[in-house]
Protein backbone atom coordinates (compact mmCIF):
# COMPACT_ATOMS: atom_id res chain seq x y z
CA UNK A 1 0.00 0.00 0.00
CA UNK A 2 1.06 3.13 -0.48
CA UNK A 3 0.91 6.76 1.42
CA UNK A 4 -1.62 9.15 0.80
CA UNK A 5 0.02 12.26 -1.05
CA UNK A 6 0.39 14.40 2.55
CA UNK A 7 1.66 11.10 4.88
CA UNK A 8 4.51 10.75 2.36
CA UNK A 9 5.64 14.56 2.81
CA UNK A 10 5.02 14.19 6.46
CA UNK A 11 7.29 11.25 6.39
CA UNK A 12 9.72 12.55 3.86
CA UNK A 13 9.93 15.99 5.58
CA UNK A 14 10.80 14.42 9.15
CA UNK A 15 13.36 11.35 7.67
CA UNK A 16 15.60 14.00 5.65
CA UNK A 17 16.03 17.19 7.79
CA UNK A 18 17.50 20.34 6.45
CA UNK A 19 15.79 19.93 2.75
CA UNK A 20 13.11 20.97 0.32
CA UNK A 21 10.42 18.25 0.39
CA UNK A 22 10.94 18.66 -3.63
CA UNK A 23 14.88 18.15 -3.22
CA UNK A 24 14.01 15.62 -0.54
CA UNK A 25 11.76 13.51 -2.96
CA UNK A 26 14.49 14.07 -5.61
CA UNK A 27 17.67 12.83 -4.16
CA UNK A 28 16.04 9.60 -1.88
CA UNK A 29 13.98 8.68 -5.04
CA UNK A 30 15.78 9.22 -8.08
CA UNK A 31 14.36 8.46 -11.61
CA UNK A 32 10.68 9.19 -9.33
CA UNK A 33 8.97 9.91 -13.17
CA UNK A 34 10.05 6.37 -14.73
CA UNK A 35 10.30 4.21 -11.39
CA UNK A 36 7.72 2.64 -9.44
CA UNK A 37 6.61 4.23 -6.05
CA UNK A 38 8.47 2.22 -3.34
CA UNK A 39 6.41 0.19 -0.65
CA UNK A 40 6.12 1.96 2.39
CA UNK A 41 4.34 1.24 5.17
CA UNK A 42 0.89 2.81 5.51
CA UNK A 43 -0.01 4.51 8.92
CA UNK A 44 -3.53 4.14 8.18
CA UNK A 45 -3.30 0.37 7.93
CA UNK A 46 -4.22 -0.28 11.37
CA UNK A 47 -6.43 -3.53 12.27
CA UNK A 48 -10.50 -3.26 11.17
CA UNK A 49 -11.87 -0.61 13.25
CA UNK A 50 -14.20 -1.91 16.49
CA UNK A 51 -15.78 -0.33 19.30
CA UNK A 52 -13.43 2.56 20.14
CA UNK A 53 -10.11 3.54 19.05
CA UNK A 54 -7.02 4.76 21.00
CA UNK A 55 -3.69 6.44 19.97
CA UNK A 56 -1.15 6.24 22.72
CA UNK A 57 1.62 8.43 23.17
CA UNK A 58 4.04 8.92 25.72
CA UNK A 59 7.10 11.14 27.02
CA UNK A 60 7.12 13.62 24.53
CA UNK A 61 9.50 15.87 25.86
CA UNK A 62 13.09 16.97 25.14
CA UNK A 63 16.30 17.97 27.56
CA UNK A 64 15.08 20.62 30.55
CA UNK A 65 13.56 23.82 29.79
CA UNK A 66 13.26 23.14 25.57
CA UNK A 67 10.28 24.71 23.80
CA UNK A 68 10.95 22.54 20.62
CA UNK A 69 9.92 18.80 20.36
CA UNK A 70 11.59 16.19 18.34
CA UNK A 71 10.44 15.55 14.68
CA UNK A 72 8.77 12.54 15.43
CA UNK A 73 6.04 14.29 18.07
CA UNK A 74 5.69 16.66 15.41
CA UNK A 75 5.07 13.96 12.84
CA UNK A 76 2.94 11.75 15.14
CA UNK A 77 0.57 14.83 15.96
CA UNK A 78 0.42 15.51 12.23
CA UNK A 79 -0.39 11.56 11.37
CA UNK A 80 -3.20 11.23 14.50
CA UNK A 81 -6.26 12.65 12.62
CA UNK A 82 -5.67 9.97 9.66
CA UNK A 83 -6.73 7.09 12.42
CA UNK A 84 -9.56 9.10 13.35
CA UNK A 85 -9.31 7.95 17.09
CA UNK A 86 -12.01 8.27 19.48
CA UNK A 87 -9.27 9.58 22.10
CA UNK A 88 -5.64 9.47 22.56
CA UNK A 89 -4.18 9.29 25.91
CA UNK A 90 -0.28 10.38 26.71
CA UNK A 91 1.45 8.58 29.32
CA UNK A 92 3.24 11.93 30.42
CA UNK A 93 6.43 13.42 30.57
CA UNK A 94 4.85 16.17 28.14
CA UNK A 95 7.20 19.28 28.79
CA UNK A 96 10.75 18.85 29.98
CA UNK A 97 10.63 20.62 33.83
CA UNK A 98 11.98 18.63 37.24
CA UNK A 99 14.79 21.54 37.49
CA UNK A 100 14.85 24.05 40.16
CA UNK A 101 16.61 26.43 38.36
CA UNK A 102 14.08 26.95 36.05
CA UNK A 103 12.27 29.95 35.73
CA UNK A 104 8.69 30.36 36.16
CA UNK A 105 8.69 32.48 32.68
CA UNK A 106 10.74 29.07 31.47
CA UNK A 107 7.57 26.95 32.56
CA UNK A 108 5.52 28.86 30.76
CA UNK A 109 6.58 28.85 27.60
CA UNK A 110 7.22 25.36 28.10
CA UNK A 111 3.65 24.62 28.37
CA UNK A 112 2.97 27.04 25.55
CA UNK A 113 5.27 25.01 23.44
CA UNK A 114 3.26 21.99 24.64
CA UNK A 115 0.02 23.80 23.23
CA UNK A 116 1.10 25.10 20.36
CA UNK A 117 2.82 21.43 19.05
CA UNK A 118 0.25 19.17 20.37
CA UNK A 119 -2.89 19.97 22.16
CA UNK A 120 -3.85 22.78 19.93
CA UNK A 121 -3.84 21.03 16.80
CA UNK A 122 -5.52 18.09 18.32
CA UNK A 123 -7.99 20.25 19.85
CA UNK A 124 -8.55 21.40 16.13
CA UNK A 125 -9.16 17.91 15.05
CA UNK A 126 -11.72 17.86 18.21
CA UNK A 127 -9.65 14.90 19.32
CA UNK A 128 -10.09 14.61 23.18
CA UNK A 129 -6.78 14.49 24.91
CA UNK A 130 -6.63 12.15 28.09
CA UNK A 131 -3.20 12.33 30.19
CA UNK A 132 -1.02 11.95 32.90
CA UNK A 133 0.77 13.89 34.69
CA UNK A 134 4.89 12.63 34.56
CA UNK A 135 7.63 13.49 36.85
CA UNK A 136 8.75 16.27 34.29
CA UNK A 137 5.38 17.82 34.29
CA UNK A 138 4.46 18.23 37.86
CA UNK A 139 6.58 15.63 40.00
CA UNK A 140 4.44 14.68 43.25
CA UNK A 141 7.69 13.91 45.00
CA UNK A 142 7.51 15.25 48.60
CA UNK A 143 10.23 16.52 51.31
CA UNK A 144 9.64 17.22 54.91
CA UNK A 145 5.74 16.72 53.52
CA UNK A 146 6.03 19.68 51.03
CA UNK A 147 6.31 19.39 47.46
CA UNK A 148 9.79 19.58 46.03
CA UNK A 149 8.66 20.73 42.95
CA UNK A 150 5.46 22.98 44.01
CA UNK A 151 5.90 25.45 41.23
CA UNK A 152 6.02 22.83 38.70
CA UNK A 153 2.86 21.51 39.69
CA UNK A 154 1.27 24.77 40.11
CA UNK A 155 1.78 25.93 36.92
CA UNK A 156 0.83 22.32 35.08
CA UNK A 157 -2.93 22.70 37.13
CA UNK A 158 -2.74 26.24 35.62
CA UNK A 159 -2.79 25.16 32.46
CA UNK A 160 -5.17 22.38 32.44
CA UNK A 161 -7.44 24.25 34.43
CA UNK A 162 -7.63 26.98 31.69
CA UNK A 163 -10.70 26.70 29.71
CA UNK A 164 -9.42 27.43 26.10
CA UNK A 165 -7.13 24.33 26.99
CA UNK A 166 -10.41 21.77 28.41
CA UNK A 167 -9.14 18.38 26.79
CA UNK A 168 -12.24 17.41 25.72
CA UNK A 169 -13.44 14.64 28.01
CA UNK A 170 -16.47 13.41 29.65
CA UNK A 171 -15.40 14.30 32.91
CA UNK A 172 -16.85 11.27 36.12
CA UNK A 173 -15.05 13.69 39.07
CA UNK A 174 -12.29 16.30 38.23
CA UNK A 175 -12.18 16.60 42.36
CA UNK A 176 -8.10 16.21 41.72
CA UNK A 177 -7.56 17.12 38.19
CA UNK A 178 -5.27 17.27 36.60
CA UNK A 179 -3.54 14.93 38.88
CA UNK A 180 -5.65 12.65 39.48
CA UNK A 181 -8.91 12.44 37.96
CA UNK A 182 -11.71 9.49 35.99
CA UNK A 183 -13.82 10.01 32.52
CA UNK A 184 -16.07 7.81 30.60
CA UNK A 185 -15.54 7.53 26.54
CA UNK A 186 -17.63 5.74 23.88
CA UNK A 187 -18.69 2.92 26.97
CA UNK A 188 -15.17 2.69 28.76
CA UNK A 189 -14.44 4.21 32.18
CA UNK A 190 -10.55 5.79 32.82
CA UNK A 191 -9.08 6.07 35.99
CA UNK A 192 -6.11 8.40 35.80
CA UNK A 193 -4.15 8.42 39.11
CA UNK A 194 -0.81 10.36 39.89
CA UNK A 195 2.03 8.27 39.45
CA UNK A 196 4.21 10.66 38.97
CA UNK A 197 6.42 8.94 41.96
CA UNK A 198 6.66 5.84 42.59
CA UNK A 199 4.49 6.16 45.92
CA UNK A 200 0.82 6.70 44.96
CA UNK A 201 -0.57 8.33 48.84
CA UNK A 202 -2.87 6.09 50.36
CA UNK A 203 -5.74 9.13 50.25
CA UNK A 204 -5.55 8.40 46.29
CA UNK A 205 -5.38 4.70 46.65
CA UNK A 206 -8.69 4.84 48.18
CA UNK A 207 -10.24 7.76 45.95
CA UNK A 208 -9.17 5.15 43.13
CA UNK A 209 -11.09 2.11 45.19
CA UNK A 210 -14.16 4.41 45.70
CA UNK A 211 -13.95 5.56 41.85
CA UNK A 212 -13.54 2.35 40.33
CA UNK A 213 -16.80 0.93 42.44
CA UNK A 214 -18.82 3.57 41.15
CA UNK A 215 -21.92 3.42 39.41
CA UNK A 216 -19.91 4.93 36.64
CA UNK A 217 -17.07 2.25 36.80
CA UNK A 218 -19.17 -0.68 37.00
CA UNK A 219 -21.67 0.26 34.18
CA UNK A 220 -18.80 0.87 31.83
CA UNK A 221 -18.23 -1.72 29.09
CA UNK A 222 -14.40 -1.32 29.90
CA UNK A 223 -12.14 0.27 32.37
CA UNK A 224 -8.75 1.34 31.71
CA UNK A 225 -6.01 2.78 34.15
CA UNK A 226 -3.37 5.82 33.13
CA UNK A 227 -0.01 6.37 35.00
CA UNK A 228 2.94 7.80 34.42
CA UNK A 229 5.42 4.76 36.12
CA UNK A 230 4.63 1.29 35.64
CA UNK A 231 4.12 -1.08 37.99
CA UNK A 232 7.00 -3.07 36.88
CA UNK A 233 10.38 -2.51 35.22
CA UNK A 234 10.76 -3.07 31.83
CA UNK A 235 13.42 -0.50 30.43
CA UNK A 236 17.48 -0.33 30.72
CA UNK A 237 18.28 2.13 32.96
CA UNK A 238 15.17 2.26 34.65
CA UNK A 239 14.93 -1.04 36.63
CA UNK A 240 16.04 1.15 40.13
CA UNK A 241 13.80 1.56 43.06
CA UNK A 242 11.92 4.57 41.98
CA UNK A 243 11.39 4.13 38.94
CA UNK A 244 8.76 2.04 39.07
CA UNK A 245 5.75 2.16 41.53
CA UNK A 246 6.04 0.77 44.89
CA UNK A 247 4.33 -2.45 46.42
CA UNK A 248 3.00 -3.76 42.44
CA UNK A 249 1.69 -6.24 43.23
CA UNK A 250 -1.00 -4.78 46.11
CA UNK A 251 -1.61 -2.06 42.89
CA UNK A 252 -2.03 -4.73 40.58
CA UNK A 253 -4.76 -6.93 42.97
CA UNK A 254 -6.72 -3.69 43.45
CA UNK A 255 -6.96 -3.07 39.91
CA UNK A 256 -7.54 -6.61 39.22
CA UNK A 257 -10.43 -6.47 41.71
CA UNK A 258 -12.18 -4.15 39.96
CA UNK A 259 -11.78 -5.24 36.72
CA UNK A 260 -9.28 -3.24 34.92
CA UNK A 261 -8.89 -4.27 31.68
CA UNK A 262 -5.60 -2.79 31.32
CA UNK A 263 -2.85 -0.10 33.06
CA UNK A 264 -0.93 2.57 30.42
CA UNK A 265 2.12 3.87 31.90
CA UNK A 266 4.72 5.72 30.00
CA UNK A 267 8.59 6.84 31.85
CA UNK A 268 10.48 4.10 30.91
CA UNK A 269 10.79 4.94 26.82
CA UNK A 270 10.26 1.73 25.74
CA UNK A 271 7.12 0.10 24.01
CA UNK A 272 6.42 -3.51 25.64
CA UNK A 273 2.94 -4.66 25.20
CA UNK A 274 2.66 -6.86 28.37
CA UNK A 275 0.32 -9.27 31.14
CA UNK A 276 0.64 -10.23 34.65
CA UNK A 277 -2.16 -12.02 35.99
CA UNK A 278 -5.31 -10.63 34.54
CA UNK A 279 -4.32 -7.64 34.09
CA UNK A 280 -2.97 -6.05 30.55
CA UNK A 281 0.18 -3.83 30.31
CA UNK A 282 0.80 -1.21 27.81
CA UNK A 283 4.43 0.23 28.53
CA UNK A 284 4.34 2.65 26.01
CA UNK A 285 7.47 3.96 24.65
CA UNK A 286 9.06 7.37 24.00
CA UNK A 287 8.03 9.83 20.93
CA UNK A 288 10.32 12.61 22.49
CA UNK A 289 13.92 12.39 23.35
CA UNK A 290 15.87 9.49 24.67
CA UNK A 291 14.31 6.38 24.09
CA UNK A 292 15.70 3.27 25.50
CA UNK A 293 16.72 -0.48 25.34
CA UNK A 294 14.08 -3.18 26.76
CA UNK A 295 15.69 -5.62 29.57
CA UNK A 296 16.11 -9.06 28.32
CA UNK A 297 16.22 -7.87 24.60
CA UNK A 298 19.32 -6.79 21.87
CA UNK A 299 16.85 -4.85 20.31
CA UNK A 300 17.91 -1.20 19.62
CA UNK A 301 16.00 1.69 20.93
CA UNK A 302 13.08 3.48 18.82
CA UNK A 303 10.36 5.78 19.34
CA UNK A 304 6.90 4.11 18.67
CA UNK A 305 3.09 5.38 18.75
CA UNK A 306 0.20 2.82 19.91
CA UNK A 307 -3.47 2.42 17.95
CA UNK A 308 -5.24 0.50 20.29
CA UNK A 309 -8.48 -0.66 18.53
CA UNK A 310 -11.08 -1.61 21.46
CA UNK A 311 -13.90 -4.81 20.75
CA UNK A 312 -16.44 -3.95 23.56
CA UNK A 313 -18.17 -6.96 22.47
CA UNK A 314 -15.44 -9.20 23.62
CA UNK A 315 -13.39 -6.73 26.29
CA UNK A 316 -10.26 -7.40 23.92
CA UNK A 317 -7.93 -4.74 22.74
CA UNK A 318 -5.74 -5.09 19.20
CA UNK A 319 -2.35 -3.05 19.24
CA UNK A 320 -0.59 -1.82 16.01
CA UNK A 321 2.85 -0.15 16.84
CA UNK A 322 4.47 2.18 14.44
CA UNK A 323 8.22 2.75 14.79
CA UNK A 324 7.91 6.80 13.99
CA UNK A 325 11.40 6.82 12.87
CA UNK A 326 10.67 4.59 9.91
CA UNK A 327 6.49 3.72 10.29
CA UNK A 328 7.26 0.56 10.08
CA UNK A 329 4.58 -1.69 12.09
CA UNK A 330 6.84 -3.37 15.08
CA UNK A 331 5.80 -7.06 15.14
CA UNK A 332 5.11 -8.44 18.48
CA UNK A 333 6.58 -11.60 17.71
CA UNK A 334 10.27 -9.55 17.76
CA UNK A 335 9.86 -8.43 21.25
CA UNK A 336 11.73 -10.54 24.33
CA UNK A 337 8.59 -13.37 25.55
CA UNK A 338 8.75 -12.18 28.95
CA UNK A 339 10.56 -9.18 30.98
CA UNK A 340 12.15 -9.97 34.04
CA UNK A 341 13.00 -6.84 36.47
CA UNK A 342 13.97 -5.96 40.12
CA UNK A 343 10.19 -6.11 41.18
CA UNK A 344 8.79 -9.16 39.11
CA UNK A 345 8.15 -10.53 35.69
CA UNK A 346 5.98 -9.22 33.13
CA UNK A 347 4.89 -11.43 29.93
CA UNK A 348 3.97 -10.72 26.35
CA UNK A 349 0.31 -9.83 25.72
CA UNK A 350 0.10 -12.57 23.39
CA UNK A 351 1.62 -15.24 25.62
CA UNK A 352 0.02 -14.20 28.86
Amino acid sequence: MTYKRRQFLIFIAGTVGGLGVATCARQALPNWETTAKPTVPNPSAAPVRRDARIVVISDLNSSYGSTSYEPEVDRAIALIPDWQPDLVLCGGDMVAAQKRSLSGSQLKAMWEAFDRHVAAPLRKANIPLGFTIGNHDGSGALAQGKFIFARDRQLAAAYWRDPKHHPGLQFVDRAGYPFYYTFVQNGIFYLVWDASTHIIPPEQIAWAQKSLASPAARQARMRIALGHLPLYAVAAGRDTAGNYLADAERLRSLLESYRVHTYISGHHHAYFPGKQGKLELLHAGAIGSGPRKLLNSNLPPRKTLTVVDVNLKSESTAYTTYDMKTLAIVDIKTLPRMIVGPNGKVLRRDLG
